[in-house]
């Protein structure tokens, strides 16, 4: 039975869970900005510990970082999607992939911006 007949079937929720867990484990074992984004990540959380963040600070935070990685992710999917459609060059496969490479840039340097307003005045600068 292939991918999309078994894909069919219900599974558990435990099952969508895993399939989820497999998603990040693959993201992070194997994409070498996704380790980019996460040892950031454990930085300015440590940094938000030292610096006392107030609770609405913590939250701007959390979901920058979750927008960031969880681009990522995406922008990973898009290019595994395109690549299993061709692996020859295609203009339009090339347009897909730079969009999303572009829309994670996008957000990281918003999350940088984030990061310097929240940080900036607690470095005394």
């Amino acid at each position: 039975m292939g991918y999309l007949e078994n894909k069919k079937k219900k599974g558990s929720l435990w099952s969508s869970f895993r399939y989820a867990f497999e998603g990040v484990r693959y993201a992070v074992c194997t994409e070498r900005n996704m380790w980019i984004h996460i040892c950031v990540a454990v930085c300015v959380i440590v940094a938000g510990f030292y610096f006392q963040l107030s609770k609405y600070e913590w939250i701007i935070i959390l979901l920058v970082m979750t927008n960031v990685i969880g681009l990522e992710m995406l922008n990973t999917a898009l290019e595994a999607a395109v690549d299993l459609v061709t692996e020859d060059y295609h203009p339009l496969a090339k347009k897909a992939k730079d969009i999303a490479a572009g829309a994670v840039l996008v957000t990281v340097v918003t999350a940088i911006i984030i990061g310097l307003i929240i940080f900036i005045p607690r470095l005394g600068l």
